[in-house]
């Protein structure tokens, strides 16, 4: 049985273990602009933004540097999740995220992706917006 409803690639992560460094590489070297950065639960995640359009880039600690796990979104993770263990995914979560419950996934050879659900579109750039936020990163 396969995954139903997939939708839009979301997200790429790209793991880092300095944010700082990755940010001003993004900007500085490729001319990105930094769209938002929080801080909050052991996690330091920003999103350089270019004029591509595309899945958001996320630049996050703490990742594994050079792991770029992709996140999909569901319209069913129950289900998406259960068609993924019986193919012999492995499956951590569920988890809570800004814009809804997600799931990482590892397939027998190691792959991992992330599959959500997307019930807040744009929590990240609202967050962000609110001067008020204690874990927004200027």
């Amino acid at each position: 049985m396969a995954v139903t409803g997939l939708g839009e690639l979301r997200f790429l992560y790209v793991g880092t273990d300095d944010t700082d460094g990755a940010v001003t590489r993004w900007v500085e070297d490729l001319g990105a602009t930094l769209r938002w950065r929080f801080r909050a639960c052991a996690a330091d995640v920003a999103a350089p933004e270019g004029a591509a359009s595309g899945p958001r880039v996320l630049l996050a600690a703490p990742r594994p540097a050079g792991a770029v796990p992709p996140s999909w979104s569901v319209a069913d993770p129950d289900d998406a999740v259960s068609a993924m263990r019986a193919r012999g995914w492995t499956v951590e979560g569920p988890m809570g995220t800004p814009e809804g419950e997600a799931a990482v996934l590892t397939a027998p050879d190691g792959s991992r992706l992330a599959l959500l659900q997307v019930e807040r579109p744009g929590a990240m750039d609202h967050a962000f917006a609110d001067e008020g936020n204690e874990r927004r990163v200027t």
